[in-house]
């Protein structure tokens, strides 16, 4: 063993004490071991420094760009409210569409690519389904490194795996090739996560549950049932005000007559409702078809479409004209064309239509108006601006032109057109041109962390190549007194290639084993083909620690600690390797 091997090693010690207890974030841990390379002399700062600049975080902040796009655009919302509508508030149900769903894309493209587009979606189910997005988000994960094995476009470690098998003259791997395989490590995956693994996931509040302090408080509101409804001959228990946004019901006025709603109440046209709910779901309700908020203002809907209109939250102090006032007296709509979405109060709510309330002081008021008239109206001291929203209405066009860019470019990434990252950051460049997204948008909300991470850690890989501490460990592994057994080898590769994948990207430990396994079959006179696919098997499925793409993505949004992926995901991890080495010797013959 050489110094820079054993120092090497000593590194990658600390980095796996480090990432275990998280004393600091996991992206200072990768900082910190990164600038550790440079200055111990492993690695000079070009090299170190080289990562961030690969494929791999290309890709990883171009997909980053285009789903905060979807994000922004509406799609992501909308898709939400499809599989929320599908799966109701049942968490069971949930859970199961969580799994399920991702799986399905993940085979179809890249995991990481499938795991980035759903991840809003499931911060979102989470945050409307009163769920714990750290109850989700991992099982999203791990769900879409599952699929990756199913298909030969799955993951972009087949397509490593695959040339290099022609480089040493075997036949390139079909697109169903690990599908034998790869089929029942999802099945057995998908199980063990819907009952063990969910049980031993920690429950931690992630950023679905990160509220401003206005999100927490109850507004109040008055909807009126349109005769073109869709929610007419409903029972409100069925509708979709309790299904998707569980607004709580207070009054509900018909033909001139107060009644209490009951969850069995039949919802008839023209019924005026008054309905109490969080700062989030009147918001959401200007954009809910069936209902109307308080009456319509033509003209503001024109301000909407254009992106003129905003939402902010205010709040009316001494000296306002609206205080003891209502909003028909003082004629606001006509003036300013603002509407009230909502109102929050303290002590009891006034059971009467918003437009004949009478404010009182501190009244706080969710309103919608012109950008151009709310600075005006809290100059002439209507109230004051506690918060602006940015809850632009969805554009169906914008929707669907994102939605043609995140395809189109996962498109030309899968059928070979151009490489991963070309293709993406290509489309993030068409998403800035044609305004799907700004540029001051995208790089607002982008998880910096997981740019950090994935950088410093392909420059430890790189340093394992260069101290040749990979090929140290890869030749214990083979002079072990196993290489009589087979099986026992193949065991060996793949315990190897997830040791591997942890502090190196999947496709550099593939990259590293797989000529030395070709070889030690070679020597041996095994069929070297089911050692390649042991190794893409193993390399692409790396659940023991967050380092894998998919699983960066999610970690910083749920919260988790480095430890919580060695307690799931150590014990899927045990279950896919006995799929592996049961099925492998199996369907492909080593011989010997």
């Amino acid at each position: 063993m050489t110094l820079e091997i054993a120092l090497f090693l000593m590194l990658f010690m600390i980095a796996l004490v480090l990432f275990t207890f998280e004393w600091v974030s996991a992206d200072v841990t990768a900082l910190g071991l990164m600038l550790s390379l440079v200055l111990l002399g492993l690695l000079d700062p070009a090299e170190a420094f080289a990562g961030f600049g690969s494929e791999t975080v290309l890709m990883i902040l171009g997909l980053l760009i285009l789903t905060e796009m979807l994000v922004s655009t509406g799609m992501i919302d909308l898709v939400g409210q499809q599989m929320l509508g599908l799966v109701g508030q049942n968490p069971t149900r949930l859970r199961l569409a969580i799994l399920i769903i991702p799986a399905i894309v993940s085979a179809l493209i890249s995991n990481t690519a499938a795991a980035a587009f759903f991840l809003p979606i499931a911060l979102g189910l989470a945050n409307r389904a009163k769920l714990s997005s750290s109850k989700l988000l991992m099982p999203l994960a791990f769900s879409a490194i599952l699929a990756g094995s199913t298909t030969f476009i799955g993951t972009s470690t087949n397509l490593v795996v695959s040339g290099l098998m022609q480089q040493n003259g075997l036949s390139p791997l079909g697109m169903f090739e690990l599908t034998p395989v790869g089929l029942p490590i999802l099945i057995v995956g998908l199980i063990y996560m819907a009952t063990v693994g969910f049980r031993l996931i920690p429950d931690r509040a992630g950023v679905a549950e990160e509220a401003s302090p206005f999100d927490t408080d109850l507004y109040f509101t008055e909807l009126t049932i349109p005769e073109s409804s869709p929610v007419i001959g409903k029972a409100i228990e069925e509708s979709v005000l309790m299904s998707d946004l569980q607004l709580g019901m207070l009054q509900l006025q018909r033909d001139s007559k107060a009644l209490k709603p009951l969850a069995s109440t039949v919802l008839k046209a023209q019924d005026t409702l008054l309905v109490e709910g969080l700062r989030t779901d009147m918001l959401r309700l200007r954009n809910l078809p069936g209902v109307e908020m308080s009456g319509k203002i033509q003209e503001l809907e024109a301000f909407n479409k254009t992106g003129t209109a905003c939402t902010a939250e205010v709040v009316l102090l001494p000296g306002s004209p609206l205080v003891g006032r209502t909003l028909k007296g003082l004629r606001l709509r006509q003036r300013f064309q603002a509407q009230v979405l909502g109102v929050r109060r303290s002590g009891q709510v006034r059971y009467s239509k918003i437009g004949r309330l009478v404010f009182n002081l501190g009244d706080v008021l969710l309103i919608n108006v012109p950008r151009e008239n709310l600075r005006p109206m809290e100059r002439e001291r209507y109230f004051r601006i506690l918060d602006v929203i940015d809850t632009p209405a969805n554009d169906t066009r914008r929707i669907l032109l994102s939605s043609a860019i995140f395809v189109a470019s996962l498109s030309a990434a899968v059928l070979g057109i151009l490489p991963i990252a070309v293709a993406v950051m290509l489309g993030v460049l068409i998403a800035f041109l044609t305004r799907c997204i700004t540029p001051e948008e995208a790089y607002r909300n982008i998880q910096w962390q997981t740019v950090i991470l994935i950088g410093s850690m392909l420059a430890f890989g790189r340093a394992m190549q260069q101290t040749g501490a990979a090929d140290y460990l890869a030749e214990r592994i083979v002079n072990l007194p196993i290489k009589d057994s087979p099986v026992t080898l193949l065991a060996a590769f793949f315990v190897l290639a997830v040791i591997l994948t942890q502090p190196m990207s999947n496709q550099a430990a593939a990259a590293v084993l797989v000529p030395v396994a070709l070889q030690t079959a070679v020597l041996l006179d095994y069929d070297p083909r089911p050692f390649a696919i042991t190794i893409a098997l193993a390399a692409s499925t790396s659940f023991i620690t967050p380092l894998e793409p998919a699983s960066v993505i999610v970690y910083n949004a749920g919260r988790y600690k480095f430890i919580d992926f060695i307690r799931v995901g150590g014990i899927l991890t045990l279950v896919i390797f006995a799929v592996v080495i049961t099925l492998v010797p199996v369907i492909w013959d080593i011989g010997g």
